[in-house]
């Protein structure tokens, strides 16, 4: 890891996430990594994977975005990282081959997916 100067407890958040396929939460995090670790609070895990997603070693997952919509088909968002907007992306259909592909692959009764564009809304770069 680069970037900030280096913390035995960030290298320890940073370890666990590599050995895991879950996708964890902080809460998570904290709670496998504080029975070994009685110093580690969870304010600490959550500085700490702050830090390395604003560096770039981690992605953060934003899973539930607490958001209501009106339309119940499926249909992709997008949402800006600088307001935090969300909207409906017109003209891009739902792509139903996509649950049948991730169904086959994986042995999961899939029912739908989710599609979320991430980066800088039009209204937001404008004013830049």
């Amino acid at each position: 890891m680069s970037g900030k100067r280096y913390s035995r407890q960030r290298e320890l958040i940073y370890q666990c996430l590599l050995h895991t396929d879950q996708h964890p939460t902080a809460e998570m995090i904290y709670s496998w990594l504080k029975p070994e670790n009685p110093n580690l609070s969870l304010g600490t895990v959550y500085r700490n994977l702050n830090l390395l997603s604003e560096e770039g070693i981690i992605v953060r997952m934003p899973f539930p975005v607490e958001r209501y919509d009106a339309v119940k088909e499926p249909h992709p968002h997008f949402r800006c990282r600088k307001c935090g907007g969300v909207y409906d992306l017109e003209g891009l259909e739902y792509d139903h081959g996509l649950d049948e592909e991730a169904a086959r692959c994986s042995g999961h009764e899939v029912e739908r997916h989710e599609v979320v564009f991430s980066g800088i809304c039009a209204h937001c770069v404008e004013k830049h």
